[in-house]
């Protein structure tokens, strides 16, 4: 008897409670994860389409440094290759936790690998100096802006996983971090570069920006600043905008955590307080 005690100890039979809470338990992350509109399908498949889209762009330009003998613009191609892997592995995990059915990938997991992802791309256009003189790197500088807001909101996600706050910032970072995106493409590539300052290709993803004199250069440096400026004061204006009218339509949630009281301006109603006020009081006198 004792001996049969033991073995049922040792292999214990799994008991449908056990099964069944396991499974609660899964299908309460899953339904958690669905329910966080910043982790929806939506928005992995964007991420994988951009990913896969600049995964193809690096292969073509590898080929054409390749064909330039350009081994510079190669070993640059790599880099884009390796980063571009690795949003595609985020938008990757993030599909198949939305997928039923699938293997469920803890929420740091993802984020995790999107920070590194983030710190990957920030090392790249800070450390990219092919030469030290083109203006191109006035951008690349200013670009690890907002990589680096990207980085440290991805980081305070890691810690506190249900905070908006720092969804909300790493959204503003990408918002920026794409339109400067725009203005580099159209600063580099089109007639609105710098006067004075013109583009020069050994491969199709090995350039670099040249000047006339050294004035050139100085005016070209203020002009990427000025632009990101504008960008930057755009963004204020755009999100203050959209902030406001979301608490005037929503009110504001009063409390640190978000769970207190939610306080909505009382409009018409301020307005009638008022009056009643007055005539209370010229009705005393």
């Amino acid at each position: 008897m004792k001996n049969t005690d033991f073995t049922l100890c040792l292999n214990p039979n799994p008991t449908p409670f056990s099964s069944s809470l396991s499974t609660q338990i899964k299908s309460a992350s899953i339904s958690k994860t669905k329910e966080n509109p910043f982790s929806s399908s939506p928005s992995f498949i964007y991420v994988s389409i951009f990913s896969l889209s600049i995964f193809l762009n690096s292969v073509v330009s590898i080929f054409d440094a390749f064909s330039s003998k350009d081994r510079v613009g190669t070993v640059l191609q790599l880099q884009v290759l390796s980063l571009a892997l690795l949003f595609l592995l985020y938008s990757a995990l993030g599909l198949l936790n939305n997928k039923k059915g699938s293997y469920f990938w803890p929420d740091p997991v993802l984020e995790l690998v999107l920070l590194l992802a983030f710190v990957e791309e920030f090392l790249l256009y800070y450390l990219q100096r092919k030469d030290t003189s083109g203006i191109e790197n006035r951008y690349f500088d200013l670009l690890c802006v907002p990589i680096a807001i990207c980085v440290v909101s991805t980081m305070l996600e890691l810690r506190s996983n249900r905070s908006i706050y720092s969804k909300s910032v790493r959204g503003i970072g990408l918002i920026l971090h794409g339109t400067w995106f725009v203005q580099m493409g159209f600063s580099f590539y089109t007639n609105l570069m710098v006067h004075g300052c013109s583009l020069h290709e050994k491969s199709r993803g090995n350039y670099t920006i040249k000047c006339r004199s050294h004035p050139d250069y100085h005016r070209a440096r203020s002009i990427a600043t000025l632009q990101f400026n504008c960008h930057l004061a755009l963004l204020v204006v755009l999100v203050v905008g959209m902030l406001s009218l979301i608490g005037k339509r929503n009110g504001v949630v009063v409390g640190a955590s978000g769970d207190g009281l939610r306080y909505k301006p009382l409009g018409a109603e301020i307005q009638l307080m008022d009056s009643n006020g007055w005539e209370f009081h010229f009705g005393f006198r």
